[in-house]
């Protein structure tokens, strides 16, 4: 990987708090820091085959005067998520907002934000076993597919099993999703429940029946535990209608905790 830097682009655009930040306008200095694998095209001499940083510059400056914000944070931030979406050759994007002239009432040599994208690789369990339940799960990567945050990259086929947990209900159909995406783990949780909501989930019974259920198994080898989300999903190794489906799609991809691979789970579990 190499970094690709545009810095102190010179943007002259319309964003700020006060009514005459909008009315009037000031200058904004924008810079970005692309990690971009370009071996390929630095060994060929090859613009094809890099981020070519001159359409970066005119994406950066439509981004920035296009609309008009309240925020430099937010310039921020959706500068770097749209220079994700639009290059997918770019693994990370760090975006700097300078805004020297803020009218704050003391001299200050800058005043900037800075934000950063990269590009994640994480893994879902999909489950409905109520209405319609392929449909749902069609709807579930359907969905996150064309969710400009989020790309399907291989997708299990659907399985058919028992209910974990709680018993007295019908059987599911399940699937494992693997997607790259540019969100957090909490902004992934979030997407998956907007989807699951859109489905008509209501969550009433502990591990009952559902629409559509959309755990998070893994993201990266990142090992987290918040009041809202476990990573890894602590009952992953234990549950057949996860690993059954991982094991079609990532058999060698290894547990960041146990270390052991999905192959070799699904096989313990089935001794």
């Amino acid at each position: 990987m190499g970094i690709i830097a545009l810095e102190g682009l010179e943007i002259f655009a319309n964003h700020g708090v006060f009514s005459e930040e909008k009315q009037n306008g000031q200058p904004f200095f924008i810079s970005v820091y692309m990690e971009v694998d370009f071996l390929s095209a630095a060994s060929e001499d090859e613009l094809s085959k890099t981020v070519n940083y001159a359409d970066v510059a005119e994406f950066v400056k439509k981004a920035v005067t296009e609309n008009s914000f309240d925020l430099i944070e937010t310039v921020a931030e959706k500068t770097a998520k749209g220079i994700m979406h639009s290059f997918p050759g770019v693994k990370k994007a760090r975006v700097k907002v300078s805004k020297p002239e803020a009218p704050i009432g003391i001299k200050a040599k800058d005043i900037y934000v800075e934000t950063e994208r990269e590009r994640h690789v994480a893994y879902l369990s999909i489950g409905s076993n109520m209405g319609d339940r392929k449909a749902y799960l069609d709807e579930a990567i359907s969905s996150l597919d064309n969710n400009d945050d989020t790309k399907v990259v291989k997708a299990s086929g659907y399985y058919e099993t028992e209910p974990y947990g709680y018993t007295d209900q019908p059987d599911f159909i399940n699937a494992a999703v693997e997607i790259e995406t540019i969100l957090t783990p909490q902004e992934l949780l979030d997407a998956v429940h907007v989807i699951e909501n859109k489905c008509g989930r209501e969550r009433t019974i502990h591990w009952g029946p559902r629409t559509l259920d959309i755990d998070i198994l893994l993201f990266d080898d990142i090992i987290m535990n918040t009041e809202t989300l476990i990573i890894p999903h602590p009952e992953m190794l234990k549950r057949r209608f996860v690993l059954e489906p991982m094991n079609e799609i990532a058999p060698w991809l290894l547990h960041p905790i146990s270390r052991i691979s999905v192959k070799d789970a699904f096989e313990m579990l089935n001794k």
